[in-house]
């Protein structure tokens, strides 16, 4: 193994795991945060460290702490005490397996070598996020029937019978993006999507299959069992369902796998349906080709966000006799966000200045590509939260209806029209 494959492996590595667990303090603040607006209320932001807010986010760092040093009670009942310790674990290792195999960016060539820009670089990416998420229902089920809890077991079922409901229309609308794009391998449905459609509209998969992206999202709020589809662990029906006996980090752990299994659903939904880590109307050769300037208009965009960034954080961070404190959040933000946009313009305009060798221009692609991949994820994150703190959940009737009476029917439908299609 050549040391220029180690390195692109352990940095596709750190970024999954920077994407999966440290986005998880984030995501807590930013759905917080949006819950807040969308309810006419601030949301946290108030929790400091010496004065140190950043705008909320110390709240949940606390939060993560107080999970942490509790201690974790197994409740005297329990007789299944290894299957109930272990549920979560499985939850939180199916879910953080499934991000593995999402492309980051396109293939990078550095020299005669050709590197996958995945955690897991294998061929059958969309059947390993199909095994991994419906293995993950297990931890819910077991985190139930170990209970011995009669809310908890009712949690279990409720998950058990809405896998069996959403799970066979999942899979039909991945069949059907399967048929348009003649692949099982994710990054070949990217590098499709970089394609044209009549020579003006890049052919996402949501407006070549606009039925199956709404089937597959729609199913993928099932799947992290996040509202409307939190029957599982309904608070207003059963307690809190299948973790209702769970403290400390045993109900941390689920909260995470829920957390990165809404992560790994959106980067996926990104990638089946939003282009993936393709720029509109620009694929890998059209970058590599206008590296140069690309790296120029960044170079001035920089300053001009940042400038209009930092006179917002003046005008809004405020907080009372911010002088008195230790530290002044709002110099030290202003401080911060000045040398970061400094280096960046400063690398930026070194590159320009000395050249960018061939190896220079495919690491710089590979950047690009993985910022518009995660701009579109964070994007796709926000609608999950939105609709979170927007819609009402469903009775669990309504759930069984709406999988089996409606999306089934579609899925197999969209299934037909696209063979048909493809055929033609």
């Amino acid at each position: 193994m050549s040391l220029e494959m180690i390195l692109v492996s352990v940095v596709n590595n750190i970024v999954i795991v920077i994407l999966a667990l440290a986005m998880i303090p984030v995501m807590v603040w930013w759905e917080r945060r949006i819950a807040g607006f969308i309810q006419d209320r601030s949301g946290p932001n108030r929790s400091n460290i010496f004065g140190i807010r950043l705008g909320g986010l110390v709240q949940g760092v606390a939060d993560m702490l107080k999970l942490f040093f509790k201690e974790n009670l197994t409740p005297a009942h329990i007789k299944e005490k290894k299957l109930f310790v272990f549920a979560p674990v499985i939850l939180f290792i199916c879910s953080f397996l499934t991000f593995g195999v999402i492309p980051l960016a396109d293939d990078l060539v550095l020299g005669t070598q050709t590197f996958v820009m995945q955690a897991v670089p294998v061929d059958v990416g969309i059947l390993w996020f199909l095994a991994f998420a419906g293995l993950s229902v297990y931890g819910i089920i077991l985190g139930g029937y170990a209970s011995g809890n009669k809310y908890a077991i009712l949690g279990s079922i409720r998950a058990s019978a809405q896998t069996i409901s959403y799970e066979l229309a999942m899979g039909l609308a991945v069949v059907s993006m399967i048929l348009s794009y003649n692949t099982i391998n994710l990054n070949d449905m990217v590098v499709a999507q970089g394609e044209l459609i009549f020579g003006i509209f890049p052919s996402w998969g949501i407006l070549i299959q606009p039925l199956a992206a709404v089937i597959f999202i729609v199913t993928c709020f099932a799947e992290t069992n996040r509202a409307p589809f939190d029957v599982a662990e309904g608070e207003s029906e059963i307690v809190a369902g299948y973790h209702t006996e769970y403290s400390a980090m045993g109900f941390g752990l689920f909260q995470v796998g829920e957390y990165i299994a809404l992560s790994a659903s959106s980067a996926l939904i990104v990638t089946i349906f939003f282009g993936g880590y393709q720029i509109p109307w620009m694929d890998t050769a059209t970058i590599k080709e206008n590296i140069e300037i690309m790296l120029f208009a960044v170079m001035l965009v920089v300053p001009v966000i940042l400038y209009f960034f930092i006179g917002w954080i003046k005008k809004n961070n405020v907080w009372p006799n911010e002088d008195d404190i230790r530290f002044g959040e709002t110099k030290i933000l202003v401080k911060l966000f000045s040398i970061i946009g400094f280096l960046v313009v400063a690398i930026i305009g070194a590159m320009l200045v000395i050249g960018i060798e061939q190896i220079g221009t495919n690491i710089s692609t590979a950047i690009f590509q993985f910022f518009a991949f995660f701009v579109k994820f964070l994007m796709m994150n926000f609608v999950f939260v939105w609709v979170r703190w927007t819609l009402l959940r469903f009775r669990y009737d309504q759930i069984q209806k709406l999988g089996w009476e409606v999306l089934l029917p579609l899925a197999l439908l969209n299934i037909f029209i696209t063979a048909i299609v493809v055929v033609w």
